[in-house]
């Protein structure tokens, strides 16, 4: 089935899932943990984007694993999370708009159709539909913590494939950063002290303008923050997943005291 966006028809219907999921949503906790790319579902209404069973699964399509992952740090630590419920390849709420990645229409060999001659008008459907609830719904989360105590830590979750390109990635974990070199530092030290290859600013890096959440709601109000990127085949089964989540659980918990964040206590 093609892509069959017109701006006549809603992007979502009433019966399809909502933008965002929210995790935890009253919790008091000063951590709000975000995932940006944590679905690969598509829209109703734009059919399969002229896209095969495995480019609507790969990588250019989720960041695999770090939806779950999320899912599993929120419930392990009892703190708040955002997570995206459509494709980056809709639209990318990990982009500002006018980058052309946000509408992605070739990446990694594979050419996104659905995204091709995409008028102005069809980019603000979806942008109006997803883009800026999803945003809105992190915003709404940071005002709420922030009102009932310290601004939160803002951890941002990815993953990345391990081949792009045809190159291998060596890293096992990456660590981006731009603003704030503290909250790196600590994340760097825990993960490498864990035994893992952690990448500083790679496989991508913190300082570039591709970073959008984190440059928005994060170094806009000045809340201290970090993205962590976990190497896809890490955490592409429940196991991994669960690996991984017990140690950024420990890590993250420890961070609130450490730069002097108080306030409620997070879940054991």
């Amino acid at each position: 089935m093609s892509e069959r966006n017109n701006n006549n028809v809603e992007l979502l219907s009433p019966s399809e899932p909502t933008p965002y999921r929210v995790m935890n949503p009253v919790a008091e906790a000063p951590v709000l943990l975000v995932c940006d790319h944590a679905s690969c579902r598509f829209p109703e209404s734009l059919g399969d984007m002229g896209l095969d069973p495995f480019a609507r699964r790969c990588h250019l399509a989720i960041d695999i694993g770090a939806g779950p992952l999320t899912e599993r740090l929120a419930e392990h630590l009892g703190v708040t999370a955002v997570l995206a419920q459509y494709s980056r390849l809709v639209v990318d709420c990990n982009r500002q708009l006018l980058d052309p990645s946000a509408f992605l229409v070739f990446g990694d060999g594979i050419f996104i159709s659905g995204n091709s001659n995409l008028t102005q008008a069809d980019k603000t459907v979806r942008s109006e539909s997803i883009y800026w609830p999803y945003h809105k719904a992190v915003t709404d989360q940071i005002g709420r913590l922030r009102s009932i105590g310290p601004p939160p830590l803002f951890v941002s979750v990815h993953s990345f494939t391990p081949v792009l390109n045809g190159n291998s990635r060596p890293w096992e974990m990456g660590v981006l950063w731009d603003a704030d070199e503290e909250m790196a530092g600590i994340m760097l030290e825990q993960l490498r002290g864990a035994g893992y290859k952690v990448g500083d600013n790679e496989p991508y890096t913190g300082k570039a303008p591709q970073d959008f959440t984190i440059d928005h709601h994060a170094e806009e109000i000045g809340l201290r923050h970090v993205a962590i990127e976990i190497r896809q085949d890490l955490i592409d089964d429940e196991q991994g997943v669960e690996e991984i989540a017990e140690l950024l659980h420990e890590i993250i918990e420890s961070i609130p005291e450490r730069i002097g964040l108080q306030g409620q206590a997070m879940s054991a």
